[in-house]
């Protein structure tokens, strides 16, 4: 690499820009022990939140500042926000199928940054001897599995045996060799660092099988030829995942994880080292196989996107019945895809991303009212009653009450009730009254003064040679 390639990546990669970023520290404390070291995958927002409120609130009691303020003053949601902006890299911000809620998870290059930084601690012990012999393990792997000649293989088959019947006549014979404590030290110390680089690696791949999940929406969204030219092009995509390096290495793994004979015989394996006295077990390596197979299912997950647009894409019937609704649709995922390295500096933000949408089987079906049959004829009737009581009702008329107030009033303007009943006298007695005090015209308001009275005079309904005086609070009527 020459000085413009070291200048691109100290300029563009997250990990380099995390590295020089001004709160480093807090990001590699807070994200390497949230996701690395508890192999947790994407997380929602308020649970990511939450945890680092927490170690925001011990950092700042324990780190204040010079100037008597808080060492990092934001909310825990703006930090995220920060570091999963597009000028950072550090955290992946999505939203998951099916929910509502945003989620975070770290990205490859935050793992490569830490996974540095952790190496720069000094060790005890640094073994060198398992290493080798791993070396020249591979090196035994590559040459005799690429040779073709039987019988250069057959003699380093005839080999192996003969070392394995001397290795046996040699315990038979009570003659046992033990690895010292350097040799158990040296192995476990690899077998550590190797195991914690899976993991790492699972998330780098996982990011590549995104990428390509990502291409293949992308041509979705700009695609307007034939649908059977692209139908044939996303097969493929598919196909060139699982058969990719990449691919094939991955599957194959994944394949070890499902076996049960090789899971029990890894978890026993760990079981009996982890119990070892001589060496400083590492609780977390006892379950790395669990981290494993959570780290192989995310990374599976992933590929099965792929699948699943291509699903999409075959039940799209839309595609056909609507094309002027999808292409105007897809011309506006083309421009979001042409502005996607060129962010606008307008837009609009949104509470909550989606909209409600009511299906038609959402509604009830209809319902027959049940039949109530009334048996109105009494034949025995208990007590004799007055019936003209029940046509003895008083009814208000309040379009005749705002009639009167309108015929009074001219629009803006205003008048007391007195001046009005004046105008066109109770009839009804008090119920007319209260029926003047209830008016809810849109036209039409009614003040009540209770500092001050009206009294205003009425003949009895029942005997108009007798006068009724009514004392009420000062009643203003308005005419807007």
């Amino acid at each position: 690499m020459d000085f413009h390639a070291f200048t691109a990546l100290w300029d563009r990669h997250p990990a380099w820009r995390l590295l020089r970023a001004h709160h480093s520290p807090l990001i590699l404390a807070f994200l390497g022990t949230y996701f690395v070291e508890d192999n947790r995958g994407a997380s929602p927002a308020g649970e990511l939140a939450a945890a680092l409120d927490d170690l925001l609130y011990e950092l700042n009691a324990v780190l204040p500042t010079d100037d008597d303020h808080v060492r990092f003053p934001k909310e825990p949601r703006a930090y995220l926000e920060d570091w999963a902006a597009t000028e950072a890299g550090f955290l992946r911000r999505f939203y998951p199928t099916g929910d509502d809620e945003v989620h975070y998870e770290v990205t490859p290059a935050f793992e490569k940054a830490y996974a540095w930084i952790i190496s720069l601690q000094g060790r005890a012990f640094v073994g060198t001897e398992s290493r080798l012999h791993t070396v020249v393990e591979l090196l035994r792997q590559i040459v005799h599995g690429t040779e073709v000649d039987p019988e250069i293989r057959l003699t380093e088959l005839r080999r192996r045996r003969a070392e394995i019947d001397a290795e046996i006549a040699a315990v038979e014979a009570g003659d046992i060799t033990m690895l010292d404590r350097a040799g158990i030290r040296d192995r476990y110390q690899q077998l550590s660092s190797t195991a914690r680089d899976l993991l790492a690696d699972f998330r780098e791949v996982e990011d590549n099988f995104r990428l390509l999940d990502r291409a293949a929406r992308e041509k979705i969204a700009a695609w307007d030829g034939p649908k059977g030219e692209l139908l044939a092009e996303l097969v493929d995509d598919r196909s060139e995942i699982a058969s990719s390096d990449q691919g094939r290495s991955f599957g194959s793994f994944y394949e070890f994880l499902l076996s049960d004979s090789r899971q029990s015989e890894l978890a026993d394996l760990l079981a009996k080292v982890s119990s070892l006295g001589i060496v400083d077990a590492d609780p977390r390596i006892r379950g790395i196989h669990h981290d494993w197979s959570e780290a192989a299912d995310r990374t599976q997950r992933t590929v099965r996107q792929i699948s699943e647009q291509l699903r999409r894409f075959l039940d799209d019937q839309v595609w056909l019945e609507n094309r002027r609704v999808l292409d105007l649709v897809r011309s506006v995922e083309s421009s979001a895809l042409e502005l996607r390295g060129n962010t606008p500096d307008f837009g609009l933000e949104v509470d909550q991303p989606g909209i409600d949408i009511t299906l038609p089987f959402e509604r009830p079906l209809y319902q027959k009212a049940a039949t109530v049959t009334v048996e109105s004829r009494i034949d025995d009737a208990t007590e004799d009653l007055d019936a003209e009581l029940l046509f003895a009702q008083t009814h208000i008329d309040q379009v005749r009450l705002a009639a009167n107030i309108r015929s009074v009033l001219p629009k803006r303007s205003s008048a007391l009730l007195s001046d009005v009943v004046d105008m066109y006298p109770i009839e009804q007695g008090a119920a007319e009254i209260v029926g003047y005090l209830a008016l809810t015209d849109d036209d039409l308001s009614v003040d009540i003064d209770a500092t001050d009275e009206t009294l205003l005079e009425y003949p009895d309904p029942d005997d108009p040679t007798t006068t009724k005086r009514a004392r009420l609070p000062k009643v203003t009527v308005r005419r807007r």
